[in-house]
């Protein structure tokens, strides 16, 4: 280990001496170097002491050929660059993994809408005639139930009564599809 005036040859037990020695010097210039790259504190704080406990894991081997100040600034550099690294790959796969989740989400929905539609269809024609009639007036064509009526010579009462007898079966055959047609009618 070196330290700013020239190598440092310690034994042992001094070598935690002159560690504390070193945190306490350079700690707040360190801080203060990596808080102008992050931007935030706690970051700044951890990669200097991630300076530290790498400084202190490798001293029995570690060989600085440059001033020891030198040394842990290149250090806190280098971590910071590292995590500002890491905080963009990791952006960049969140960003590409919500993009790739929509597309299974619309994917999916698509599927969804398709599988309904088609036992839309299967469940509309186990209506009886006028019951579908009548359904399809309603709700595709956007009649009121008195024009219904008229147009097929019918009460009103006979429209609302081939009405609920269609929505009723309706339910019971397309009930696996409540949520999706749930989350269509709000979504709309």
């Amino acid at each position: 280990m070196e330290n700013d005036f020239g190598p440092v040859n310690l034994h042992k037990n001094q070598i935690s001496i002159e560690f504390e020695m070193a945190f306490k010097e350079h700690y707040k210039g360190l801080h203060a170097y990596a808080y102008t790259m992050l931007k935030d504190s706690d970051m700044a704080e951890e990669m200097v002491q991630n300076v530290f406990y790498k400084l202190w894991k490798a001293k029995d081997s570690l060989q600085v050929s440059q001033s020891l100040t030198s040394y842990l600034y290149r250090s806190v550099y280098n971590e910071s660059l590292n995590y500002i690294k890491h905080l963009k790959v990791r952006s960049e796969y969140q960003s590409h993994a919500a993009k790739t989740m929509n597309q299974v989400d619309n994917a999916t929905d698509g599927l969804k809408l398709k599988e309904l539609q088609q036992r839309l269809d299967i469940a509309m024609k186990t209506l009886p005639e006028q019951c579908r009639t009548i359904f399809q007036m309603s709700r595709y064509e956007e009649l009121k139930y008195l024009e219904i009526a008229d147009k097929l010579g019918i009460s009103v009462k006979t429209v609302e009564n081939q009405m609920g007898k269609a929505l009723r079966l309706l339910r019971e055959q397309l009930h696996d599809f409540l949520p999706i047609i749930l989350m269509l009618l709000l979504n709309f």
